[in-house]
């Protein structure tokens, strides 16, 4: 999912409304309906033998890897001409695909590790985010290098689904916790900046607000499975 590179527009000193609060708690309810319809199906699809093996150990399981990086390119190309009902629909169909590509997780490590992992998680990303709400600095530089290694990281992955080096897979996931936490921060406060960039014209925030879910939810996805590398505990292992 590319991130666009939004300028940090300083608000006036002690400003907030009530508009500021609605929206934000948008973004948040929406990225959590995302993140609830992505574990339902991972775990109904990882904790039945029979589905799982009929994705994961065919050719479908390509499909199945590949359909939310395509669903989530023209979903969130079109997003905004969107009405406010059918982006939500989107969102929900994303999260549900992307649920089923992270049914593997639960046939690789216990359920115990990836609760934990996920709490881990969502400690990491709701200190990161409030940081990047609540900061005066400006992370626009901090959050540039940032999406820069991420497009490194997508690159280093894809050449690793050919060459599945441990070494790579090792650094990759090092370095992808770093930039999601990163990126988290920025996130939070670009979608903070598009808000007063609107001048309290909240025409269209609702699907602003979806833009916003997606966002913060793929960086939330994408912590997790970075951090699943090193707190997960393989089945095969105990």
């Amino acid at each position: 999912m590319k991130h666009n590179n939004y300028s940090f527009a300083k608000e006036s000193e002690g400003y907030y409304d009530e508009g500021l609060r609605i929206y934000m708690l948008s973004i948040y309810r929406n990225m959590s309906m995302a993140l609830s319809i992505s574990a339902l199906v991972a775990y109904i699809v990882g904790s039945n033998g029979q589905i799982a093996m009929m994705i994961f150990s065919t050719p479908l399981a390509y499909a199945v890897i590949f359909a939310p990086l395509i669903y989530v390119f023209f979903f969130s190309r079109n997003l905004m001409s969107m009405s406010k009902d059918q982006a939500i629909l989107h969102l929900g169909i994303f999260a549900a695909l992307n649920g089923l590509s992270l049914g593997s997780i639960f046939l690789l490590y216990t359920t115990a590790s990836i609760a934990k992992t996920f709490f881990i998680t969502a400690s990491t990303f709701g200190v990161m985010s409030l940081y990047g709400y609540s900061t005066k600095k400006d992370l626009t530089s901090l959050g540039s290098f940032a999406y820069m290694g991420f497009i490194g990281l997508v690159i280093a992955s894809l050449i690793n689904l050919f060459l599945r080096s441990p070494a790579l897979d090792f650094a990759v996931s090092f370095i992808g916790v770093g930039i999601f936490t990163l990126l988290t921060a920025w996130d939070t406060q670009k979608l903070k900046s598009i808000y007063y960039g609107m001048n309290g014209n909240t025409t269209g925030a609702g699907n602003i607000a979806i833009y916003g879910a997606l966002t913060l939810y793929l960086d939330f996805i994408n912590l997790f499975t970075m951090l699943l590398h090193f707190f997960g505990s393989k089945k095969n292992d105990e």
